[in-house]
């Protein structure tokens, strides 16, 4: 039977986008919108009664959520920032033990493919080094990184860092690990990279400590 009389709001949509849905746990589509408390009759709305505070609809579970649901990345959007962190780290860590050794270009190259850019060579690497010093000057200086890499790791990684369980931030500076000890121990340098790497990923510096030595006993996996 239909009641009498009742309270709902009335939505209008502002903006459609695709977000991470935290019913469906997955990419969705949904519709962010305002709307307004009514008094309704037999189901008609007869008298507005005050605006209701914005959220984000579902397309597919409708389900409504609080508007701070969009600062969630979705999968797709969180799985470049994930490439572009090991990116990053494989050059910062190239950077800074020299690109003079075989075994460190290897393995940065192997890195980056390994994130998902397949077609990304030893050439397109060099490349990428070359561009990030002529953006900021040398990319490293008597007082550590400096330049356009330093920009870089902190721009990637801090955005990232909140979405990565803790494993994850760890396994990400232990693959810059590999790189710096692919050719033999770590210089002064990739332990300065290494601990940038740490600290943009919110990981206690002797939790990084730990790691780092750990890491030459047992190889990177």
């Amino acid at each position: 039977m239909t009641r009498l009389w009742g309270v709902r709001p009335r939505w209008r949509t502002d903006v459609l986008g695709d977000f991470f849905c935290p019913g469906c746990g997955g990419d969705r589509n949904y519709r962010r919108q305002h709307g307004r408390r009514w008094l309704r009759l037999l189901g008609t709305p007869v008298l507005p009664l005050g605006p209701v505070i914005g959220s984000v609809q579902c397309t597919s579970c409708h389900g409504r959520y609080g508007v701070e649901s969009l600062e969630q990345p979705t999968c797709v959007r969180l799985g470049g920032m994930l490439r572009d962190a090991q990116y990053t780290i494989a050059l910062a860590l190239l950077a800074a033990g020299g690109t003079a050794h075989r075994a460190a270009r290897d393995a940065a190259c192997a890195a980056v493919r390994d994130a998902g850019f397949e077609d990304c060579g030893e050439a397109q690497v060099l490349a990428a080094l070359a561009a990030l010093s002529g953006l900021g000057g040398e990319l490293y200086d008597a007082h550590g990184m400096a330049g356009g890499l330093a920009v870089e790791l902190h721009a990637v990684l801090e955005p990232l860092t909140p979405h990565l369980a803790h494993q994850g931030r760890e396994r990400l500076l232990l693959q810059g690990a590999s790189i710096a000890l692919a050719d033999g121990r770590y210089l002064p340098q990739e332990r300065e990279a290494l601990a940038a790497v740490g600290r943009c990923l919110d990981l206690p510096q002797t939790r990084v400590g730990a790691l780092l030595e750990a890491a030459t006993r047992t190889p990177y996996q």
